[in-house]
């Protein structure tokens, strides 16, 4: 089968940041791959046109029109006859693109388009409960009714986008995957009473949550450490343009001194920077399915993480991690604590997380569903 994507984001050097988006669409092009079928990437928001080819990917990099108040819709039909170019000439069968601002609510494609649905500015709104920008509402719906087809990566996603754009499309749940060779535990480079937490540095994670927390671990641990890794980010509710700021106060004096903030990781370092973790924790309130988590649970790590909406088709309770709400403090740095301190219910969970991850997170398996689903799409489109 030939397959493509649309993205804003692909964590390559030569495009800009790359989010959830990229990283998951790495994996999942790497599944396809490797199960024979062949894969275009169009990437837009470039600094230039240019079209390369690495890893059995050709990379089709389109630089945004620009012209002012005019820029999207340019852009757009632009991207609309590069796309039925190829098409038209065979290069692929179905395209595929994130729901995010919904880009391709004007597009005016002749291929079959299914969106996936990582969480729409619409649906963060929605979980964040503050108002969404009208335009991206408006373009994330129409995006949404004009698809052939809707993936979605968890099911409390795929309802709750239904339920916002005030709609009823048939959504078919594909989670994100994971190349698990590559996240092969080793087992060896654990440094004790470390708890990490990985993702972007931003309210809506968790991250005026997790100092509290984090100041009831050290009265009971005083030498446990925090590790934080991600991209800082402004805070909309303040105006700061740095969580990391409006974190730092919020931490105890005693606290403070066991913080390490490491700013970004490059995405080929961070396998081992999970492994040197006791406990993963994850305080966040807003999330489709998240990769990250998927990361330390392919390494074996004992996670704390958030109990809200998508959290539960991830991780059974007392099973292969704790769930707990990211504004009850004391339980949460209880659940860490006690991680911390049970070696063996940490190997436990760490252990059962693995099997749940070559269960339901196995990018061969996840690929494989995918491309039974396109197809659907396009005996669909095909009658």
């Amino acid at each position: 089968m030939k397959i493509a994507f649309l993205t804003p984001e692909y964590p390559h050097p030569n495009f800009g940041p790359a989010g959830g988006i990229g990283s998951s669409l790495v994996h999942l092009t790497q599944g396809l791959i490797s199960l024979g079928h062949t894969v275009s990437v169009f990437i837009y928001g470039q600094q230039e046109d240019t079209v390369f080819k690495e890893e059995g990917i050709t990379f089709y990099v389109i630089k945004n029109v620009k012209v002012k108040g005019l820029s999207l819709y340019l852009t757009q039909k632009k991207v609309s006859k590069l796309i039925n170019k190829l098409y038209a000439g065979g290069t692929f069968s179905i395209l595929e693109a994130p729901d995010w601002t919904g880009f391709t609510s004007r597009l005016k494609t002749k291929c079959p388009i299914v969106l996936r649905l990582h969480g729409s500015d619409t649906y963060f709104c929605g979980l964040d409960n503050r108002p969404v920008k009208k335009r991206n509402k408006y373009h994330e719906q129409q995006a949404f009714k004009k698809a052939n087809g809707i993936i979605s990566v968890s099911a409390f996603t795929g309802e709750m986008s239904n339920r916002l754009f005030d709609l009823d499309r048939e959504i078919t749940v594909i989670p994100n995957g994971l190349d698990l060779e590559a996240f092969s535990p080793s087992d060896k480079n654990v440094e004790g009473n470390t708890i990490l937490y990985f993702g972007t540095l931003i309210r809506k994670k968790g991250m005026l949550e997790l100092p509290e927390i984090f100041n009831r671990i050290v009265k009971l641990i005083p030498n446990a450490k925090l590790i934080l890794i991600g991209a800082d980010s402004g805070d909309l509710k303040t105006g700061n343009s740095s969580s990391w700021a409006l974190m730092q106060p919020l931490f105890t004096e005693e606290a403070i001194k066991q913080v390490s903030y490491l700013g970004k990781v490059a995405y080929q370092d961070m396998r081992a920077q999970i492994e040197k973790a006791t406990v993963c924790v994850f305080p966040t309130f807003a999330e489709a399915l998240p990769v990250s988590w998927i990361e330390a649970m392919a390494l074996k790590k004992a996670i704390v993480a958030s109990s809200v909406g998508w959290a539960k088709e991830m991780i059974d309770d007392e099973e292969n991690g704790f769930l707990v709400h990211p504004t009850d403090h004391s339980k949460f740095a209880n659940r860490v604590v006690q991680l911390l301190l049970d070696t063996e219910k940490a190997i436990a969970f760490g252990r059962a997380a693995r099997l749940t991850a070559e269960k339901k997170y196995d990018r061969n398996l996840v690929a494989k569903s995918a491309t039974d689903y396109y197809q659907k799409i396009i005996d669909s489109a095909n009658k």
